[in-house]
């Protein structure tokens, strides 16, 4: 008989606690590479001639001379004010898009049913929660204002801040530039994050019967691997996304046409590289990022379930 045969389904309370609180983690130990790739993505270096675009090394270094070290946690406070609903929301719509997904005889959940409740859960998260937040987010981490010189005044100085004057001069459709490609960025990397984690995940449960529950250790090697798929998939994505959320808006000009002129302006002034501007800071943030999530995702869950045990039932990505 299967190990989660007889198992319930995790409860919400387990994704807000548990999902809220690794993603804190997340957030905290790597929003400094989450700025130093957006700053990468919108840096013009490199367009003149004679001139190298310059590397996320130098570019951390050059955020820290030029803006104190507190400058890498530009925007954690607007990604610390979603990372609760945006975890609650991933995990939460995840089973239930596998749940629905399942086999009614068996309970059990295809590897390709999985990867579409993936899709499922990151196009969720992106509209309910990720666009508005990483908009203010980009904004925020954009500023290139020194903290070290109180004369030097930001034009947003803090998340709230950002948000009351987005809405007061652009609309509260600005929260929304760049929804299609979060949507799509989101999906192509909870498709693959979920289902590379669920399949070697059950692959080390396969080749370590007597272990009921993996250790910490291994559900952390399992979420590095499985993050690393998303960033080399949908970089171009991601690029475009963060120069289309960071520019003013053009009277006239759609969201689809505002896209193509991007893509247009970036092929044509900085080459095909310009598309994979930030993807080394974002693999080092996003695999480790995931790492710690689900690390800490399944350490929570363990000690929620040993606490009160009605509150969950199933190790969480059961099978």
């Amino acid at each position: 008989m299967s190990r989660n045969a007889n198992k319930k389904p995790v409860g919400f309370a387990t994704h807000i606690a548990a999902g809220g609180i690794a993603g804190a983690c997340e957030a905290l130990v790597c929003q400094p590479l989450d700025t130093i790739k957006v700053r990468m993505q919108l840096s013009k270096s490199g367009r003149v001639p004679g001139t190298k675009p310059r590397g996320f090394i130098a570019t951390g270094a050059y955020i820290v001379k030029r803006e104190t070290p507190l400058a890498l946690y530009k925007g954690l406070g607007a990604v610390l004010s979603g990372i609760v609903p945006k975890m609650a929301i991933r995990f939460a719509s995840f089973e239930a898009y596998k749940n629905w997904l399942a086999d009614k005889e068996t309970g059990k959940t295809s590897v390709g049913n999985i990867f579409l409740s993936g899709l499922g859960a990151g196009t969720t998260e992106a509209i309910a929660v990720v666009t508005p937040m990483e908009v203010v987010k980009i904004r925020l981490q954009a500023q290139q204002h020194s903290l070290a010189d109180p004369l030097e005044a930001p034009r947003y100085r803090n998340a709230g801040h950002a948000v009351y004057t987005i809405v007061r001069e652009e609309g509260i459709s600005t929260l929304y530039r760049g929804v299609s490609l979060t949507a799509l960025r989101q999906a192509t990397n909870q498709g693959a994050n979920f289902t590379a984690y669920q399949e070697i995940k059950k692959f080390a449960h396969k080749i370590q019967p007597e272990l009921a529950d993996l250790p910490s250790y291994q559900h952390m090697l399992i979420g590095l691997v499985s993050g690393a798929m998303g960033p080399f998939s949908n970089a171009p994505i991601d690029t475009i996304k963060t120069r289309l959320q960071r520019a003013p808006a053009i009277p006239g000009q759609s969201s689809v046409q505002r896209i193509v002129a991007i893509a247009a302006d970036m092929w044509k002034s900085e080459g095909v590289r310009s598309f994979y501007k930030g993807i080394t800071p974002r693999v080092l943030r996003v695999a480790p990022g995931q790492a710690i999530v689900f690390a800490v995702y399944e350490r929570v869950s363990t000690i929620m379930e040993q606490t009160n045990p009605q509150i969950r039932d199933d190790e969480s990505y059961s099978e």
